[in-house]
Formats: C-alpha cells, sequence, structure tokens
C-alpha cells in the first residue's frame, strides 16, 4: 500500500513534531488558483496528451529502467523545463504508486500549470525564486520528510534555458535525498519559440530516456558547485 511505503520511507533530517510545524507555517498568501469549475477544458487536453503519448516508441535501459522504478526511498527527480511534456508520461508509466509534489511558480501561469498536473496525479508546492520561494523549499522539505518525492526543474519557470538555480541545489543539500536526474532524446520533435524551446514529440518518433541516481553524499556543501555539477551531468544526459 502506498500509505505505508510513505510511512517507512522517512528521511531522517526532520522529526514529526517538526514536520507538522513546518508545514504549519507555510503561508499560502500570494499563491495565484483557479477555479476548480476551469479544470474541465484541462481534461480534453489531458486525453489527447494520453493518446499522444501512447504513439511514442520509448527506448530505456535497463539501469535507467532500474532508477525509474525504484521507489524504495524519497528522491528529488530533476529535469529541464522544456521536458515537462515527457515527464508526464514517466510519472504514469513508471511511478503511479509514488507521491510526488512538483514545485512550481505562484503566478497565474503556474496556477493552469499546477492544475494541468493534478490530472496526472503530482501535486505542487508553490513558489519561485522571485515569490514565497523560501516557503515553497520549507513545503518540499516537509514532503520529503514524510516519505514523498520532490519534483524541480532548475532551469523554470522563466529560464533562461539550462540555468540551473540555487533553490534546487539548496534542497539537495538540505533533505540530503537522493537526486533522480531525468534526461531524454527525441528522434523527431517541434520546438516552440519559448524561453525553453520547449519539445514536443512528433507522433510515431522514439524517444530515449536517460536516468541515474546521484548520492547526495557524492556532491560538494557549497551550494553554487553543487548546482554547477547537477547542471553538469543533466546536460549529458540531454541531446542539447
Amino acid at each position: 500500500m502506498i500509505g505505508a511505503s510513505v510511512t517507512e520511507n522517512r528521511l531522517p533530517f526532520l522529526s514529526f513534531e517538526t514536520e507538522r510545524k513546518t508545514l504549519a507555517i507555510v503561508p499560502q498568501n500570494h499563491v495565484h488558483k483557479i477555479h476548480p469549475l476551469y479544470f474541465l477544458p484541462l481534461l480534453p487536453l489531458r486525453i489527447i496528451i494520453w493518446l499522444w503519448m501512447r504513439t511514442l516508441r520509448y527506448k530505456i535501459s535497463d539501469e535507467s529502467r532500474a532508477a525509474l522504478t525504484d521507489i524504495s526511498e524519497p528522491s528529488i527527480l530533476l529535469f529541464w523545463h522544456n521536458r515537462l511534456l515527457i515527464i508526464s508520461e514517466i510519472f504514469q508509466r513508471f511511478r503511479r504508486r509514488r507521491h510526488a509534489y512538483a514545485l512550481i511558480s505562484a503566478s497565474k501561469d503556474g496556477a493552469w500549470l499546477a492544475a494541468f498536473c493534478a490530472l496526472f496525479r503530482v501535486r505542487n508546492a508553490r513558489g519561485s525564486s522571485s515569490r514565497r520561494g523560501s516557503a515553497a523549499l520549507k513545503e518540499l522539505l516537509m514532503r520529503l520528510s514524510s516519505g514523498n518525492d520532490a519534483v524541480v526543474t532548475p532551469d523554470g519557470p522563466r529560464g533562461p534555458i539550462y540555468s540551473f538555480k540555487p533553490g534546487a541545489a539548496a534542497l539537495v543539500q538540505r533533505s540530503q535525498a537522493r537526486v533522480l536526474l531525468i534526461g531524454s532524446r527525441s528522434s523527431r520533435a517541434w520546438r516552440l519559440k519559448s524561453w525553453d524551446r520547449f519539445f514536443i514529440p512528433l507522433p510515431f518518433s522514439t524517444v530515449e530516456l536517460i536516468c541515474k541516481f546521484v548520492p547526495a553524499a557524492d556532491l560538494p556543501s557549497e551550494i553554487n558547485e553543487c548546482a554547477e555539477i547537477l547542471k553538469k551531468k543533466l546536460l549529458e544526459i540531454s541531446d542539447e
């Protein structure tokens, strides 16, 4: 059962009492939300994406598959912002039994992204470097300590593309949770003219998934150095 595994897989850096107090002090002010009725237009989009993803052929090594399906302990999932579409399929195929919380901007655009992620059973902690960032970091720390995964795009929400914000490295250092790096390479894809040149794999194309764990103990304690190493490793498994 999911509930049992979550209880057993807590991280040791926060006690239960500290978790409770931490969640209590995470304010929800300055967080834009959408009305529940606005979820309805997203449902057809969810179906279209589900059908679209089913046309893709996935190539994944045994090592990467083992990493994706390993839910033995809480992990911080890191991937570039322009791979969000592929990541939605990863949660459906490989990590359905795992609760995950994504770091999503507190802005109006973030409200729609949070609603979209909810369709794929990914919860959210709202905040960014410009708004409510420290509160979101505290919430993610609490969620990790409770046995859940954290999901972060280190170059989001506004870029620049493939930059690695210090907040992602700070989360790794403060939590000491293992990092799951997720990269993808598409044989054929559209690239949008957005700041991140968003990837949309063409129907019936091949998508290679490359995933690897990085233990927090193997990373330097200095935040900027940690960020640089993780950035380099994440770029190595991407097709840029």
